[in-house]
Order: C-alpha cells, then structure tokens, then sequence
C-alpha cells in the first residue's frame, strides 16, 4: 500500500521545467565553454548591430546575421549535449534525438528568413540610395569574421557538422570546388584543405568578408554607395543557397522518409532476410530516420508453421541490426489452410433426408448432353477440375445441405425429399416447356435466364 497524499502537488510550470532542464545541462563540464561562447556571442551581436546603425550598411547588417546564426549553432550544440543526458521515456519512446533535428532545421529557416528580409530592404534601397559611412564598416567586418571561423573551429557541433556533409552540396560550394581543382592542380598540397568540398559555414564567413571589403574598396575609391546594397544581395544569396539544402535535409528526417543511400543497403538485406531457414514473407517493412545517423525500422515476417520463433527472430534482428539500430520485428507463423473437397460417398443413415434438401450434380453421361447456355461444357479428355464449389464437374457426388430453415407451403416450391434417380429429370416450370432439361437444382416454377419460349424458340 501506498503513501495517500492529501494535498496533489502542482505541476511545473513551462518556464519552471526550462529552467530545471537547463540547470541539467549546465552541471555538464563540457557546456560551461559553450555558455561562454553563447555570452561572447551576444556582445558581438551588440556591437555589430550598433556598428550597422551607424555606417547605415546594409551589407554589413547581412553578415551580422550570419553572427546571429552562430548563436543559433550554439544553442543547437547545447540541446544535443542534453539529449546525450535523457534516457527514453514512456511518453518519448525512441528518445529525444529529433529535438536537435528540429533545432537545426529552426536554425536554417530562420537564417533563410533572415536573407530574405535583406533581399526586401536592398531592393526598397535601389530605389532611394542612402549615404554610407566607412569608418567602423571594416572593423565590423574583421570582428564579425573573426569570431564567426573561431566559434566554428573551436566549438564541435555534431548536429551541424553532420548535416552539412550529409546535405547536398550548395551552388556556392560547387563553383568553389571547381576553382579548387584548378588551384589544386598547380598546387597539389592544398587538396587536404580545398578538397573534396570546403566547410559551408567556413565558406560563407570568408565570401561575405570578402564582398564587404569590396565594398569598402569601392566607397573609398569612387562614393559607389550603390555596390553596399549589391553586395547585400549576395551576402544573402549566399546564405539562402547554403541554407537550404541542410533545410531540407534535416526536414526530411522531421517526415520519417528513408535516406537515398541507404535504400539499396535494405533491399540487400530485406533478400538476405526472406532467404532464412523458415521464412515464408517478408512484407509492411518501413524504414526512417529517428535522428542524426540513427535509422529505425519496423518490418513483419510470416514463418512455417513449424519454424522457431525465437531463432528466425534472432536470425533477422542479426541482420538488419547492423544498419538499423531501432528495431521491430513482429513474427507471426503461417496458418493459411488450403480448402479441400471430399470425395468419399456420404451414407444415407448419417443424415435425416426429410430435413435436407438433395443438390444433385449432373452425371458423366449427362454432361454431354447439356445446353451450352448452362454451363461451361467438359471434355471427356480433360482432367477433372481442382476446386469445385457448388459447380457441375466430372466425379462430383452430390452435396447434402442442411435445411434449417422452415419454408411456407404454398409458394409453388416442392418440400420434403425427392427419389434421387427422378431429381435429375426435373427442370424449371416455365409455361410451355416441359421437365425436358436437367439443371443445377431441383426446384420448379422458379424464374430463370435459360430454357425456351413458348413458342420453343432458344431464349437468348
């Protein structure tokens, strides 16, 4: 027996569970640096944000949204620091390895957001030119370059750092790969750094840089106020083309969908499964993406019915447990049961025949001569058919149903039992035809499709 508590304890508030979530990962050592970053990071921004207001630099205001993205990176790095520390509860069951695949996907909208805010101020800004000020726009620019490459060198984000090589690479990334091997080719040592493909991040904090110390070049030279708002516009372009992919990267894992590499990899094991001592079917196999590098799964087999259980189940988890690391495997045996028909004569002493009613089938003989509008018509030299329900076929014996039923007299229907060697001569009770015909029942005066006219036409 339980303690009765009197008094419910209130639940936590939304801000109250923040808080004791966050106090859970800050007692974690290794989220004291990222903390430091985070409080760099906000004086940074403060900064900037100042410095743009006062050169009145558009250009400059897109790459400090590029800072506020760090910060973003650093608060991502934090949430996947404290889904290391949560176990798997009843209410999460697979974890909370999507919280950090949310984080970045919030991260990489809001960045995309971000540049299509500039993209709308540089186009209202063609319009109407407004002067720019040079003094602190290259000092910004320095500032914000420096501490953007050293959070990004100093600071492993295992979220970000897997999408962007996960993620299909960007148009930035794909002409500076060209220019790479070009370079590469005449220096051989610079492949480790240029290739295969450079760092998006790290790619786009020295683009935006250099756009920006264009800038400054051209304003001092020529008062080219216009070249601050273009270079905005590529500061944006920039970030829109890099964040994109990893948008929709971490999107799909959101969805559940299969990873494209990783399909052909299944098909090779899902054969290897269905080839198992025992396994009949493998069939309503799903595959996802549960996080960053984790695959989940869930598929059904059908085993013989005299097939162990626990052994095929070992025998499936073993295979497909080398690349999906959560799984289901529900085994369910085969108890399919194939219909089959009797052939041994029923006696009369079994049954009581004033209670049944006699569905005889026509004879061998018989069979030649039926209409062909009755049924399909047998030739004596091909075999008997394999499943006969209630159809006329070659070594059929007749099939006794059970009457339980009790029909009104008076319908024009005959009851009781009739002398099995006169059932056969009995027909339909049309008007003008006589028992002539032998059909499937041996019921008259009841409507039907086939037979004559009165005038002993062929009714069609």
């Amino acid at each position: 027996k339980g303690t009765i508590h009197l008094f419910r304890k209130s639940q936590r508030s939304l801000v109250g569970k923040l808080t004791h979530e966050f106090r859970l990962v800050a007692a974690d050592r290794r989220s004291w640096k990222i903390l430091l970053f985070g409080a760099i990071n906000l004086i940074c921004i403060g900064f900037l944000l100042m410095w743009c207001s006062s050169t009145n630099s558009i250009a400059l205001t897109a790459y400090t949204y590029l800072t506020i993205f760090d910060l973003f990176s650093l608060v991502t790095c934090l949430i996947s620091y404290w889904v290391m520390m949560k176990k798997p509860s009843p209410v999460y069951s697979f974890g909370f390895e999507r919280f950090e695949v949310l984080a970045v996907f919030a991260s990489t909208v809001l960045a995309q957001l971000g540049a299509l805010f500039i993209l709308k101020e540089s186009a209202e800004r063609f319009l109407e030119q407004p002067e720019i000020h040079t003094g602190r726009l290259l000092v910004g620019t320095f500032v914000a370059l420096f501490f953007n490459l050293f959070t990004m060198l100093s600071i492993r984000n295992k979220p970000f750092a897997y999408v962007s090589e996960a993620a299909s690479t960007s148009w930035l990334q794909e002409h500076v790969a060209d220019l790479s091997r070009s370079i590469c080719g005449i220096i051989p040592g610079l492949s480790s750094i240029f290739l295969p493909r450079m760092n998006p991040f790290v790619l786009i904090d020295i683009a935006g840089a250099l756009a920006l110390c264009i800038t400054y070049m051209l304003i001092e030279i020529n008062n080219y106020f216009a070249v601050d708002t273009a270079s905005a516009i590529a500061i944006a372009l920039m970030t829109f083309g890099t964040m994109y992919p990893m948008s929709v990267y971490s999107g799909k894992v959101l969805l559940q969908t299969t990873p494209p590499h990783v399909i052909g990899q299944l098909d090779k094991l899902l054969r290897e499964v269905s080839t198992l001592d025992g396994v009949l079917e493998v069939r309503n196999e799903h595959f996802w993406t549960l996080g960053f590098g984790t695959l989940a799964g869930s598929v059904h087999v059908r085993i013989r019915r005299d097939a162990n259980e626990q052994m095929v189940l070992a025998h499936v988890t073993n295979r497909l447990y080398t690349l999906v690391s959560t799984l289901t495997v529900q085994i369910f045996k085969d108890d399919w049961i194939r219909p089959t028909l009797s052939s041994v004569p029923i006696a009369n002493n079994i049954l009581n025949l004033s209670d049944h009613h006699i569905i005889p089938m026509p004879s061998l003989k018989a069979a030649d001569n039926l209409n062909p509008v009755t049924s399909t018509p047998a030739k004596p030299s091909s075999p008997p058919p394999e499943f006969s329900f209630n159809t006329p076929g070659k070594n059929v014996n007749p099939v006794i149903l059970l009457n339980t039923q009790t029909r009104p007299h008076g319908l024009g229907f005959n009851h009781g039992s009739a002398p099995y060697s006169s059932v056969l001569n009995q027909g339909f009770g049309i008007p003008g035809m006589g028992a002539t015909q032998g059909f499937r029942t041996g019921f008259i005066n009841v409507p039907s499709r086939y037979g004559t006219n009165t005038r002993g036409q062929p009714r069609p």
